[in-house]
């Protein structure tokens, strides 16, 4: 994968972070809230005009019901 392919890896990320809190049937406020994290921030990384620091990623993986490497493997990559 290069690093100017259609889809960057933050806009794979916002994709799969929607996708799996849909799946959940979570609103942003409720995966925020589950992540301790702020419903704006949680819709700027949907939207992909941010980009989570680590603790971050750790923080929604949580909120999203899986591990990190769960989340990457099964969602982000798919996306």
């Amino acid at each position: 994968m290069q690093l100017n392919d259609s889809q960057n890896i933050k806009t794979r990320f916002a994709k799969a972070v929607r996708r799996r809190r849909r799946e959940l049937d979570l609103t942003q406020e409720q995966l925020a809230e589950i992540s301790n994290l702020d419903r704006t921030y949680i819709s700027l990384i949907e939207r992909a005009e941010r980009s989570p620091t680590l603790e971050n990623v750790e923080k929604l993986a949580h909120g999203l019901g899986l591990k990190i490497w769960e989340f990457f493997a099964r969602y982000v990559e798919e996306s």
